[in-house]
């Protein structure tokens, strides 16, 4: 026998990726969705398919997952966002991890829509922990990216990976990274030294990184386009920081 688990999505007019994601792990013995409002089909959508619905407005990335997740009837978690998916074949995979879990957490690989394609097959996919004991394990406080964290051991479930629908088109990435980076620029003031020259070597660093470490090369030019999307966001959230640090009044890490 494997562990229960509860399934937990956070929702706001999410009503054209939501069925897809709730689908994916319809056989989960619980499901749970938050939902902040939504004024299109979210939350139809979620009841229809047996979901515990909750309302709640909006508190921050970190404070509204974590209370979608202390509402899970049970200690075992999959946290996903609503435009993201289990892929076919993760459920066997999770399932026998679950059989009898000796760690806190499992890390899962995420394949990424690329605008009009998918990642290839070959490309070095990010993994992020969304399948965990949710009584050892919380969000973090990290504005815009929180994400689950612990200190207890956790480890990486090859096979199970989802998917994020996230970015159907160049318009959407854009519109992501200038709202991303702005709600990143005081976190990233008040915590990094040197701005001016992360502005200057870190995005080329992290374009090579992507493009040719994670071999997003594979994937074309989406893959090109993507990598310089990532450098320009990694230019872009520190040079928020940095005009940030020059505003009248604001303590400077660099002349």
């Amino acid at each position: 026998m494997r562990e229960p688990l509860s399934l937990v999505v956070t929702t706001f007019n999410n009503a054209a990726t939501l069925a897809r994601c709730l689908d994916s792990v319809a056989w989960a013995e619980d499901i749970v969705v938050l939902d902040s409002g939504s004024s299109d089909a979210t939350v139809e959508i979620a009841a229809a398919r047996g979901a515990r619905l909750f309302h709640e407005p909006f508190k921050g990335y970190a404070a509204q997952k974590q209370s979608a997740i202390d509402k899970a009837a049970h200690r075992w978690v999959l946290l996903l966002d609503a435009d993201e998916a289990l892929a076919a074949g993760a459920r066997d995979v999770i399932e026998t991890a679950l059989q009898a879990p000796a760690v806190a957490g499992f890390r899962l690989p995420r394949r990424e829509q690329v605008f009009w394609t998918f990642n290839h097959a070959g490309v070095r996919l990010n993994t992020h922990l969304r399948l965990f004991d949710r009584t050892r394990v919380r969000m973090n406080a990290v504005p815009v990216h929180a994400a689950p964290e612990t200190r207890e051991p956790v480890t990486t479930l090859r096979g199970a990976e989802f998917i994020h629908h996230g970015e159907p088109d160049i318009a959407t990435k854009v519109a992501k990274i200038n709202a991303y980076s702005s709600g990143l620029a005081d976190h990233k003031r008040s915590r990094r030294h040197f701005l001016f020259v992360r502005l200057v070597l870190y995005p080329g660093v992290f374009f090579l990184r992507q493009y040719l470490g994670k071999r997003w090369f594979l994937d074309g030019w989406a893959g090109f386009i993507n990598a310089v999307s990532a450098a320009y966001y990694v230019f872009l959230k520190h040079a928020k920081a940095y005009e940030v640090q020059r505003r009248p009044g604001s303590p400077r890490d660099d002349a």
